[in-house]
C-alpha cells in the first residue's frame, strides 16, 4: 500500500516549483564559477585558476557523497543491529521513560517531536518489531548528510579568508622589493658593481638580531624567542632583504634584480590550490573525530586546542629557521676571519675586518623537519581543516539541535572553543602564513621551477610579450637575431 506522502500523491505544481528552484540555484552557482574562471584567465592568474578548478573537484566530490547517501539511505536504514550495540559510545545519554503499561521507551533530548514521528515512520521501523535497533536511522543519515556539506563549505570559506588576509599582508612587502631594486639600479648606474653593498647595513642588522650573542646559541632560549617573535613583527625588512639575497644568490645568481616578491606571491597561489582541497587523510580525521564524540568525554573541547598548539609550533619552527640562517652566517664569518688572522699581518687584518662583507644566507632543506619544506604546508593544511571542523561542527549543532541540546557542550566549554578558533584564524592570517610563504623559499631547491611572469609582463599582451622575448634572444647570439627579424 503506497504512502500518501509519496511523490505520486504530491501536486505536480509543487514538484515542478521545487525542481525549478533547485535547478536555478545550481545553474547560478555553476555560471558564477565559470565566469570567475574566465576572469582569472583574462587576468592571467593561472595559479588562482588552478585553485578554482580544485574547488570544483571538491564540489564534485561532495555531490558524489550526497548521491551515495541519497541512493543508499533506504538500504542503510534497513540494516539492524543488536540493541546493546546501539547503546554503546553515544554522543548523548538516553533517558528512559517508564509507561503505565510497563514498557520503557527512551526520549532523545536532541530531537523534537516531528523528528521522533519521522523516525517512527521510516523504513527502520521493522528493526523495532524484531527487537533490534537500526544501524543508522533515516533522520540521522539526513543530518550526517548536512554535516558533511557544512564542513566542506566552512573549510572553503575559512581557507579563502585566511589566504586573502595573508596575501594582503604579503603585499605590504612590495614596497621593500621596490626599494631594494631601485637601490641596485642606482648602485649599478654609479659604479657598475653588484648588489652586495646594497645589503650590507641591513644584512648586518639581520645578523645582530638573530645570530649575535652567546646565549642565542642555547636551544631552549632560541626556541622560546622564536615562539614569542611570531606575535610581533614576524618578518622585518632586514629579514626580507637577507632571505631575498640568499634566494637570488642560490637560484638566480646572474639576475640580482629578480622580483622575489612576485615569486613569493605566485608560489603562495600555487599552495592555495593544495590548501583549499580536502585530502583523504583529512576525511580520515573526520571519521576519527566523529568516533570520539562520546558523552562525558568532552572530546571536542580538548581537540579545539590542537590547531592552536600546532600553529604555535609551526610558527616557532619558521622563526627558528630564520635564526639558524643568521647563526650559520655568523659562524662562517668567524671562521673566515680567523683564517685571515693567521695569514696576514696585524695592520692588514684590521683593514680586512673593516671592509670584508658578511656572506649571504645559504638556503638548505636541513633547516626543516625531516629535510622537507613541504611538511610545513601539510601541517598548515591540517590546522586550517581542524579549525574549520571545530567551527563548522558548532554551527551545525546549533542550527540542527539548538543551543540547549545535550550534544552541545556547556557554556564554559563553548566560549573557549570559539575564542581559540578566532585566535587561530587571526594568527594564521597575519603571522604564520606570511612566515611560511617566505621561509619555505629557503629550501635547497626552488619550490616551483616553472617560469613566473613578473607583474610587468602580466599586463602585456601576447604579441608584445613575444616581441620582448625575441629581443632578449637576439641579444644572446647573432643567429637568434636573424630568427627575431624573421
Amino acid at each position: 500500500m503506497e504512502h500518501t506522502d509519496s511523490l505520486v500523491y504530491t501536486p505536480t505544481w509543487v514538484v515542478a516549483t521545487v525542481c525549478f528552484i533547485i535547478v536555478l540555484i545550481s545553474l547560478c552557482v555553476e555560471r558564477t564559477l565559470h565566469r570567475l574562471g574566465k576572469l582569472l584567465i583574462r587576468k592571467r592568474q593561472d595559479k588562482l585558476f588552478a585553485a578554482l578548478q580544485k574547488l570544483k573537484e571538491e564540489l564534485m566530490l561532495l555531490g558524489f557523497i550526497s548521491l551515495l547517501l541519497t541512493v543508499f539511505q533506504g538500504l542503510i536504514s534497513r540494516i539492524c543491529i543488536p540493541t546493546h550495540l546501539s547503546n554503546f559510545m553515544l554522543p548523548c545519554k538516553k533517558s528512559y521513560i517508564l509507561h503505565p503499561n510497563g514498557t520503557e521507551h527512551y526520549s532523545n533530548p536532541a530531537a523534537n517531536n516531528s523528528q521522533r514521528l519521522l523516525f517512527e515512520d521510516t523504513n527502520s521501523g521493522h528493526c523495532l518489531h524484531e527487537g533490534k535497533a537500526p544501524l543508522l536511522p533515516l533522520e540521522a543519515l539526513h543530518q550526517l548528510h548536512i554535516f558533511i556539506f557544512v564542513l566542506a563549505v566552512v573549510h572553503v570559506i575559512f581557507c579563502v579568508t585566511i589566504m586573502t588576509l595573508g596575501a594582503a599582508r604579503i603585499r605590504q612587502w612590495k614596497s621593500w622589493e621596490d626599494s631594494i631594486r631601485n637601490e641596485i639600479e642606482s648602485k649599478k648606474g654609479r659604479t657598475g658593481g653588484n648588489d652586495a653593498d646594497v645589503h650590507d647595513i641591513d644584512h648586518q642588522d639581520f645578523l645582530n638580531k638573530h645570530g649575535a650573542g652567546y646565549w642565542r646559541k642555547a636551544a631552549v632560549v632560541s626556541w622560546m624567542m622564536s615562539l614569542f617573535k611570531q606575535f610581533y613583527a614576524s618578518v622585518t625588512k632586514s629579514d626580507y632583504k637577507a632571505m631575498r639575497q640568499g634566494f637570488i644568490k642560490k637560484h638566480y645568481p646572474d639576475n640580482p634584480e629578480y622580483n622575489f616578491h612576485h615569486h613569493v606571491v605566485q608560489t603562495l597561489a600555487v599552495d592555495f590550490k593544495k590548501v583549499i582541497g580536502v585530502s583523504w587523510y583529512l576525511w580520515l580525521f573526520v571519521v576519527v573525530f566523529l568516533l570520539l564524540n562520546v558523552a562525558g568525554w568532552n572530546t571536542y573541547f580538548w581537540l579545539s586546542f590542537l590547531p592552536l598548539i600546532l600553529l604555535l609550533l609551526v610558527g616557532a619552527k619558521l622563526q627558528h629557521i630564520i635564526t639558524r640562517l643568521a647563526q650559520e652566517v655568523v659562524v662562517e664569518r668567524n671562521i673566515h676571519d680567523h683564517e685571515a688572522q693567521l695569514q696576514v699581518t696585524e695592520t692588514k687584518r684590521d683593514n680586512h675586518e673593516v671592509h670584508e662583507a658578511a656572506p649571504p644566507v645559504k638556503p638548505s632543506d636541513d633547516y626543516f623537519w625531516f629535510c622537507s619544506p613541504a611538511l610545513v604546508l601539510i601541517l598548515i593544511h591540517f590546522i586550517l581543516f581542524q579549525n574549520s571542523f571545530e567551527i563548522g561542527f558548532f554551527f551545525w549543532i546549533l542550527f540542527t539541535y539548538g543551543f540547549h541540546s545535550c550534544i552541545m557542550d556547556k557554556l564554559g566549554f563553548i566560549i573557549p572553543r570559539l575564542i581559540v578558533g578566532l585566535i587561530v584564524q587571526v594568527l594564521c592570517s597575519y603571522s604564520t602564513l606570511p612566515l611560511y610563504a617566505i621561509v619555505t623559499q629557503m629550501g635547497s631547491t626552488i619550490k616551483f621551477k616553472g617560469p613566473f611572469k613578473s607583474s610587468e609582463e602580466s599586463t602585456r599582451g601576447p604579441i608584445e610579450a613575444s616581441q620582448i622575448q625575441m629581443q632578449s634572444m637576439a641579444k644572446e647570439s647573432p643567429q637568434n637575431a636573424q630568427n627575431s627579424e624573421f
